[in-house]
């Protein structure tokens, strides 16, 4: 089985780190990071991810995740990608699964269980399609 691929777009250094050790070794997972949407955009167009995980605000620019979801989910190329939003407000949270996100989870959660379960499920999901 090959090792799931996950593009982190728009964390800070410490966030990404945070990231990586919750979830690399819990899910066997390799985490990218991108720091803005067109890196984000031209990973994912290079293939081979198996999850986009993006932040609310992007910490380089400012960006708005939401509008990279957007993006990413009205690209025929790109929507297959299962995505989540990084973030602890429920609303945003809301509005990313609107858009056509799965639900995602806010870094106060990176480290439960129940998030890392989660992520794994749609890691196995894209296995299996």
């Amino acid at each position: 089985m090959a090792v799931p691929r996950i593009l982190s777009v728009g964390q800070c250094g410490f966030d990404h780190g945070s990231l990586t050790r919750a979830l690399a070794g819990r899910l066997n997972a390799q985490i990218t990071a991108a720091d803005t949407f067109e890196d984000a955009l031209s990973e994912l167009r290079a293939g081979g991810y198996d999850l986009l995980l993006v932040n609310r605000v992007t910490d380089l620019d400012g960006s708005l995740g939401l509008e990279l979801i957007q993006t990413v989910k009205a690209d025929p190329e790109l929507a297959g990608t299962p995505t989540m939003l990084v973030s602890d407000l429920a609303k945003a949270q809301e509005e990313a699964v609107a858009l056509g996100a799965l639900p995602g989870f806010g870094k106060s959660g990176m480290n439960d269980p129940k998030t890392v379960s989660r992520i794994g499920a749609s890691l196995v999901r894209t296995e299996k399609d």
